[in-house]
């Protein structure tokens, strides 16, 4: 969005006050939009990092030995 907004300045090209307001939501859209998926790759991650360090720290014993080691 902000390529077209310049690429329209460039050619000398006027933008209308509204068409100027569109453009900078969407930008403003796309920035949340990058932020969001940006906070839930963080939490996926965070979230498989943990996984591996929180095991069950009990021991396991076989008591009637049918288990295979």
């Amino acid at each position: 969005t902000q390529l077209l907004i310049a690429q329209k300045e460039e050619a000398g090209i006027q933008l209308q006050a509204e068409e100027y307001d569109l453009m900078a939501a969407a930008t403003d859209l796309d920035e949340i939009e990058e932020v969001n998926m940006n906070c839930i790759l963080m939490a996926n991650l965070q979230q498989a990092s943990t996984l591996g360090t929180q095991t069950d720290s009990a021991p396991v014993y076989d008591t009637d030995g049918s288990a295979e080691i």
